[in-house]
């Protein structure tokens, strides 16, 4: 404790996510510290805004500024912070480290919360699904997950990592039943991307801020809940049986990739997805990494397949490949889903950048991309992206995300959506592990 102050100041640095939740959990009642101040990166326009105080507490009345994490040594200097806390994920370990160098360099400590303050415990049995990295096919394992519980004769209630990118105050616990609960509840196409695959699957999903609030509310429905995560973050619930995700596309990331290693070491069962994509040696080195930090972990590889709902307008045309945002841009790969369908059916993938604008442009630059990422944060944005594709010179739209964006934007093009799922060898494979999980919990 410094001297002559009775409470630490702390800034925690997030993304809209985990750094609220850390909040909620460990600081919002807690009388040795102070949060003074949020800051925000990786998702667009969820800077400049305020913490209510209506989440905040009776400590926060004003509530809690949110500012760019660009001027993280202004405001340490500026605000007299004691304690800098990295609260948000898909980040290299080089990039932790830089990060907590400028945070030190400007007079603060620097702290990660670890799992044991950083994770609500429910009352039903949890199992969680995370990643390695984005991008490295959460959803298709966490459908089959919940699919094979919901088999087992469980009642399966899907909690979702937050997404809050909107009025706060209005997110503390949101319940999705339908696709017409994504549009009452303003959703961006990024949590439409994450919420879609489960609503149609006949799922109630969770989501929103206060993951204790979510927790106790998902309990009322559920036998047990499927918690899927963002990114490559650890679980916010605990849980009893743990799937960790990982990229053979991306060997090496699942021990240089923070926080995606503390989700390597701590899994009960490792899916290598994707394996029939990548070569042997690439799935073999993913695996030797993954038994190198951790023995007890179960590890099956799982190959992903590709479906499109209609392939004829992808064939030999000239598409444009709309992406899943996070995954190419945030999420380090270039293409996903949708460029691989297109070139699976040997159709010519036009190059977006000449017909971008605005905030798809700057991505497309920033990223290097040769696919329009679905970024829809904000009205502006979704002008962005609805201009973007108005504009581009091809015969159909393949789009690679699984969310619906025609519900928000007009697209005036033929489209093709593109889907993975893992195959039923593999799903039977992991269905085996988990119902013999189930059975011990």
């Amino acid at each position: 404790m410094m001297a002559g102050r009775s409470r630490r100041k702390v800034l925690i640095m997030g993304a809209g996510g985990r750094d609220f939740h850390d909040f909620n959990l460990f600081f919002r009642d807690n009388p040795d510290y102070e949060v003074v101040a949020f800051t925000a990166t990786q998702i667009p326009g969820i800077e400049d805004r305020k913490y209510p105080p209506s989440l905040a507490g009776k400590q926060y009345p004003k509530g809690i500024p949110i500012h760019p994490e660009e001027k993280l040594t202004e405001l340490i200097a500026k605000l007299d912070v004691d304690v800098v806390v990295l609260a948000y994920s898909d980040l290299m370990h080089e990039q932790v480290m830089r990060k907590a160098s400028e945070a030190m360099a400007a007079g603060a400590d620097f702290w990660l919360i670890g799992q044991r303050n950083g994770q609500v415990k429910s009352k039903k049995p949890v199992i969680a699904v995370v990643a390695t990295r984005t991008g490295a096919g959460k959803t298709t394992v966490a459908k089959a997950v919940a699919e094979i519980v919901r088999d087992a004769g469980k009642r399966v209630v899907v909690v979702r990592h937050p997404m809050p990118y909107g009025q706060l105050s209005e997110e503390i616990c949101q319940r999705f039943g339908t696709r017409d609960d994504l549009i009452e509840q303003k959703c961006t196409i990024e949590e439409m991307e994450e919420y879609t695959p489960y609503l149609d699957m006949g799922f109630v999903v969770f989501a929103g801020v206060d993951y204790e609030t979510i927790t106790r509310q998902a309990e009322k429905e559920a036998d047990v809940i499927v918690y899927e995560g963002g990114n490559n973050d650890f679980p916010l619930l605990k849980p009893d049986l743990q799937i960790t995700v990982a990229d053979p596309l991306r060997p090496g990331h699942e021990i240089r990739s923070f926080p995606g290693e503390v989700n390597a070491r701590s899994a009960d069962i490792v899916v290598i997805n994707k394996a029939n994509a990548a070569s042997r040696e690439d799935v073999a080195t993913v695996q030797r990494n993954i038994q190198s930090v951790n023995r007890k972990a179960m590890i099956i590889t799982a190959a992903s397949v590709l479906s499109v709902d209609r392939p004829e307008l992808v064939r030999k045309k000239r598409v444009l490949v709309v992406e899943d945002a996070p995954t190419v841009t945030h999420g380090g790969l270039k293409t996903a889903a949708g460029f691989s369908a297109a070139v699976e059916l040997k159709a010519t993938v036009i190059d977006p950048k000449k017909y971008a604008v605005g905030s798809v442009k700057k991505a497309i630059e920033r990223y290097g991309l040769m696919v329009v990422p679905s970024l829809g944060y904000s009205r502006l944005e979704l002008s962005n992206l609805e201009r973007t594709i108005d504009a581009a010179e091809c015969d159909t739209v393949v789009l690679g995300t699984s969310a619906d964006i025609s519900q928000v934007i007009k697209i005036r093009k033929p489209v093709a959506k593109v889907e993975y799922n893992i195959d039923g060898g593999s799903k039977k494979k992991l269905g085996i592990l988990v119902r013999t999980a189930l059975d011990a919990l």
